[in-house]
């Protein structure tokens, strides 16, 4: 690995650090963690209703077909 890569990576590791410390102290970043947990809480929700949704669909599909 030439100097110039070792130098560019370092950087990049740099600037990475620098937006995960903005991310989590900065400007918004309450705002940014509740956005998130409400969209995990809503994905979570969407997975249920399906798994639930996909359930009924097939014990319906079941017990027509055994009549």
């Amino acid at each position: 690995m030439s100097i110039k890569e070792k130098t560019l990576d370092q950087i990049e590791a740099k600037i990475e650090n620098i937006e995960e410390f903005i991310s989590e102290n900065g400007v918004g970043s309450k705002y940014l963690s509740k956005a998130e947990r409400v969209q995990r809480d809503v994905n979570l929700g969407l997975a249920v209703a399906g798994f639930v949704g996909l359930a009924g669909l097939s014990a319906w599909a079941i017990l027509r077909s055994s009549d």
